[in-house]
């Protein structure tokens, strides 16, 4: 059962199926500039959720963890707009997110995903969706997006609307 606010959702997925179907729900109403950051430990479902969103923005090539090239891209087959899959586990000081471009990136016009946000929230906008996964057990991942300002607030609403209809 989804508990719902204004800007915020707490949702448990019962399986990866399910996180990659949400994952498209919310991929379909990413625009450019917005912003996913995705936290939560190895193992929590990230990169399944960013499967689907990939699927949902309409990538024609397989979302994957880019732990160790740092950043993926992915085109929108029909406008060839660019989704950035961030992955930030391995930057570990200020000087590691300045080689690695990240402030250039970021001022590319695309739409954003963002594994491990907090090794670089000094450096990410105000405005972004929050989406933090946590592992339940086998199967279930507790799920609580939080929108940060009018944009996320937004698009959390359009997608509570797409995924369950409220």
């Amino acid at each position: 059962m989804a508990i719902l606010t204004d800007q915020s959702l707490d949702f448990i997925s019962s399986s990866e199926q399910q996180t990659v179907r949400l994952g498209v729900r919310l991929g379909e109403l990413l625009q450019s500039n917005d912003i996913l950051c995705l936290a939560g430990e190895l193992g929590t479902g990230k990169t399944a959720l960013a499967r689907g969103v990939g699927r949902g923005w309409g990538t024609a090539i397989r979302v994957t963890s880019p732990t160790f090239t740092l950043v993926n891209q992915y085109p929108r087959m029909h406008d060839d707009r660019v989704l950035f899959h961030i992955d930030c586990y391995r930057l570990e000081s200020e000087n590691d997110i300045i080689t690695a471009g990240l402030e250039d990136i970021l001022l590319t016009d695309g739409a954003f995903m963002i594994e491990w946000p907090e090794r670089i929230t000094e450096w990410l906008p105000d405005d972004r969706l929050l989406i933090e996964m946590e592992h339940m057990d086998e199967t279930r991942r507790k799920m609580r997006f939080s929108a940060t300002d009018d944009r996320s607030t937004e698009l959390l609403k359009a997608f509570r609307r797409s995924a369950f209809g409220v």
